[in-house]
């Protein structure tokens, strides 16, 4: 009997393990992270009305839904590793593609793990302060190239580094066991979700909600930037919505497992949303919410008394530590199919002949989150590149039109509901993001092409060391 994860040539390859139950959790686990516990008191300085709240958290998930339905033809039709790679590979060509697991790796996905890394010390110091970011080891003060600044290391940090060491260790022993880990924290999270819902709506002492759409009494003018503005937070908090198709080379039946992940994933991610935002309105004045970080834990405050900031923070660390296992497990297949296709490390490309999972690459991931943990420098860089990451996930909506003209025999166990005006608007809305951010931060931008510059020599030195293989 043959081993259906071993490739012709002997290749030992990743096999299909994961589930309907395993991808849906993993792309629900991935996405629901801090954000819905952090965003809304400063979505409601740009949208100041409950109504408005809401309908931006609704229109954030169908927007999102628009992104899964093109995703879900495009991983039906590709159901291999590295998701966005693959599909600008095949519509666009390898620099493209490579230019975004070069971004991926480099700061992306990474740097997004540095950031859950130490947002979870966070959490834990709550409980544990020695834990805390802000309790700091030494302080080393350095003068480079002119400039003077202090570098520090924190306890919070270096808890950080070691738990992403131990969840890319783990994650080494078979994907199976990665979305055990990942099942358990995700169905505690959308448990206690449920639960805070369900008991901030029905015993929660809370007060009569104003439903005037422009209380404010603001221009038609103001109501829409306002409304652009508190979008692009929402938005954050639906990041990571399209991850799952990274891991489409291990999903069983991937034209249906696959697309009810995403479909069904984003769908339940946005009800979840609106109901917990929901609460918050029903808790606190829209004025009292604005600006305020933490609206979970005080919105908690205002309708169970003082002891529930204790377990909303707990929540919020089942949230991110759950977040964090599942974006560690993604990222690495993105590298494996760059090294697959001789575009990076040849080692990057190799599967564990035991656990069928790409160990080196999660090795790579892991070593170079650590040490981003390390220098602090992990948020700079993440604003920098959220421009350029927009920018591909444009281009990976993009090429479902250019693949359907370029290819239009390629097998499409599901095509995009809506097709064309779906992916259009995705990317419609999508551009007036990308714009916004351009405008709003346009050295952060400038700068994330810059990086994105950089790694075209990169290119060219692995498609010159790749053709010298073939040769």
């Amino acid at each position: 009997m043959s081993d259906p994860g071993v490739e012709a040539g002997g290749k030992v390859g990743l096999v299909r393990k994961l589930g309907i139950f395993d991808a849906t959790m993993m792309m629900m686990g991935i996405v629901i992270g801090s954000g819905i516990y952090t965003t809304t008191g400063i979505i409601a300085e740009s949208a100041p009305s409950a109504p408005l709240i809401l309908a931006v958290w609704v229109f954030g998930g169908l927007l999102t839904l628009t992104g899964a339905l093109t995703y879900a033809e495009l991983g039906a039709a590709m159901p291999d590793a590295g998701g966005h790679y693959v599909y600008i590979r095949e519509a666009y060509g390898s620099l493209p593609a490579f230019l975004f697991g070069w971004m991926l790796f480099f700061v992306g996905m990474t740097g997004s793990i540095a950031a859950l890394g130490v947002a979870f010390a966070e959490y834990i110091s709550f409980f544990v302060p020695w834990f805390s970011t802000h309790n700091y080891l030494f302080t080393l003060p350095v003068s480079l190239f002119g400039l003077s600044f202090e570098y520090s290391i924190s306890t919070g940090q270096l808890f950080a580094v070691v738990v992403i060491l131990l969840l890319s260790t783990m994650n080494i022993f078979g994907v199976v066991l990665g979305a055990i880990v990942q099942n358990v924290f995700t169905v505690l999270k959308i448990g206690t979700m449920l639960v805070f819902i369900a008991l901030g709506l029905t015993i929660g002492q809370g007060a009569p909600v104003d439903w005037s759409v422009n209380p404010l009494g603001l221009s038609p003018g103001n109501l829409i930037v306002g409304f652009g503005i508190a979008y692009i937070a929402v938005s954050w908090a639906f990041d990571g919505w399209n991850n799952i198709n990274y891991v489409a080379g291990e999903i069983k039946d991937p034209a249906r497992n696959l697309t009810f992940a995403l479909i069904a994933g984003t769908g339940s991610i946005t009800v979840l949303y609106v109901l917990t935002n929901l609460v918050y309105i029903y808790a606190l004045p829209v004025a009292d919410m604005q600006g305020v970080v933490r609206i979970a834990e005080t919105t908690s405050t205002a309708l169970f008394g003082g002891a529930a900031a204790t377990i909303i923070s707990a929540a919020v660390m089942i949230s991110v530590f759950g977040s964090l296992n599942g974006t560690i497990i993604v990222g690495p297949r993105v590298y494996y199919a760059m090294a697959d296709d001789g575009l990076f490390f040849k080692k990057v490309a190799e599967v564990h002949p035991k656990w069928r999972t790409p160990a080196y690459s999660l090795v790579f991931q892991g070593v170079w989150s650590a040490l981003l943990c390390l220098t602090g420098t992990f948020e700079q860089l993440i604003t920098m590149v959220m421009f350029v990451i927009i920018l591909f996930t444009i281009l990976a909506v993009a090429s479902v039109f250019t693949l359907r003209r370029t290819r239009p025999d390629m097998p499409r166990p599901y095509k995009t509901w809506g097709y064309p005006w779906v992916p259009a608007l995705f990317i419609v809305f999508s551009t007036g993001i990308l714009l916004a951010t351009l405008f709003e931060k346009p050295v952060e931008a400038f700068a994330g092409i810059g990086l994105t510059i950089i790694g075209i020599p990169v290119y060219r030195y692995w498609h010159r060391k790749r053709e010298q293989t073939a040769s």
